[in-house]
């Protein structure tokens, strides 16, 4: 069976012109029967299956066995879990669920020997699918998930569109869009943002991320390296090109996703909205990858500022948001990866949103002060905000370089 998977050609999730044809052309009749208010469930279960199947042949087929064990291990933990919660909710057990789920991440993500042997630990997505996991566990441990269905729960799991690059969806919201077949005049116009967003994935992904990482970035990073030190001139080059370059590229895969969501009648949420516009920090993380910044908002933040309250850690509630930041941007560095610049990336930005948070404070009682002494406040006008936005991109781009590893290159090798 396995020789028959090798054999296969393996196509790459939204890598080449190619895979777009094959794909709507599968996604023709689930979009038709979606017009005529019907969905064909085991026609998209084969077309998500197939499409998911050969993302993993060729030499990947070891991923595609720790797909197959990973949803027998998550399925068994959220079933668990779920008919537990009928009877009982203690903590504990709520912990160990959350520790399962993310065990084979955290294995691939730690595992030593993993660069080398990479499909025997993991599998293009698993990051994705297990915040999707995570989340249920989460929601049901709330009380706001209690019924589902092991087909519903596998559908949610396994949602080709956005099995390897996000974005990242809620069980509820997934399956409310599900059910609800939208009407005629929105699925045309479903079909009209297919066509944009195809067409502008194409023009970020393949045309602008592709020239900015391989004509300009790649021969500047080689003239960064030559000059050496800890920092250079042409390192502020790399600096702006990479962030340009992720931007692009990953903008790109999700405009793909968000596309082909569509035409399986499911309004998948936005990764992205301008966030280089973005005043501040905590702007910037409402407009950058959102799903995961809402994600860990929601799932980790704010339960640890709830927890933190409860157990009284700390007097001072501006003490509890700092340390939740500190702990929130930690976990998203370590879930990039567990290497010193990861982490770096995680603790700049905590820092950053500690520090735009007091000056967020300091701002309103020095108004305060004003207003009581018959003075204007401080200005909030459009020289304010391009102040704002200047500061901010350059910010975020230097965390980007820090993000992208080449420090470490130019540092360490």
């Amino acid at each position: 069976m396995m020789e028959f998977f090798k054999q296969l050609p393996q196509l790459e999730p939204y890598g080449n012109p190619l895979y777009f044809f094959y794909l709507v052309l599968a996604l023709v009749p689930i979009f038709i029967g979606l017009f005529f208010k019907k969905r064909f469930p085991l026609y998209e279960t084969g077309v998500s299956l197939a499409f998911i199947v050969l993302m993993f042949t060729g030499t990947k087929t070891m991923q595609l066995l720790s797909l197959l064990a990973y949803i027998i291990w998550q399925t068994m933990l959220i079933f668990f879990y779920k008919h537990y919660r009928q009877r009982a909710n203690q903590s504990w057990v709520f912990y160990l669920i959350v520790c399962l789920a993310v065990f084979p991440l955290t294995w691939v993500k730690l595992a030593p020997t993993f660069s080398q042997h990479g499909a025997i630990f993991g599998f293009l997505g698993i990051s994705y699918l297990t915040f999707r996991s995570v989340g249920m566990v989460i929601e049901m441990r709330d009380g706001l998930l209690t019924e589902f269905s092991l087909g519903s729960f596998l559908r949610f799991l396994l949602f080709m569109p956005t099995i390897s690059s996000g974005p990242i969806d809620r069980y509820r919201r997934f399956t409310e869009d599900y059910k609800q077949i939208p009407e005629r005049t929105e699925l045309l116009n479903m079909l009209d943002q297919t066509v944009h967003y195809i067409m502008m994935g194409f023009l970020y992904k393949f045309i602008l991320a592709y020239f900015i990482g391989h004509t300009l970035l790649e021969p500047l990073k080689a003239v960064a390296l030559d000059q050496g030190g800890w920092f250079n001139l042409p390192t502020i080059g790399v600096m702006y090109l990479y962030g340009f370059e992720l931007f692009f590229d990953f903008a790109g895969y999700s405009m793909f996703a968000i596309g082909i969501s569509n035409l399986m009648g499911i309004r998948c949420p936005i990764n992205f909205d301008q966030p280089f516009k973005s005043r501040d920090l905590k702007e910037f993380w409402n407009r950058w990858h959102i799903s995961l910044s809402f994600w860990f908002r929601d799932f980790v933040f704010m339960r640890l500022v709830k927890a933190l309250l409860k157990h009284k850690v700390f007097k001072n509630r501006n003490t509890v948001s700092n340390v939740a930041y500190l702990l929130n941007m930690l976990l998203m560095g370590l879930w990039h990866g567990v290497t010193w610049y990861y982490i770096a990336y995680g603790l700049f930005h905590a820092l950053g949103l500690i520090i735009n948070d007091a000056w967020i404070r300091k701002k309103k009682s020095i108004n305060l002060a004003r207003k009581k002494a018959g003075q204007e406040p401080l200005p909030d006008n459009r020289w304010t905000s391009f102040a704002g936005m200047f500061v901010t991109f350059h910010t975020v781009m230097f965390s980007f370089l820090i993000f992208s590893g080449f420090l470490d290159k130019l540092w360490f090798k």
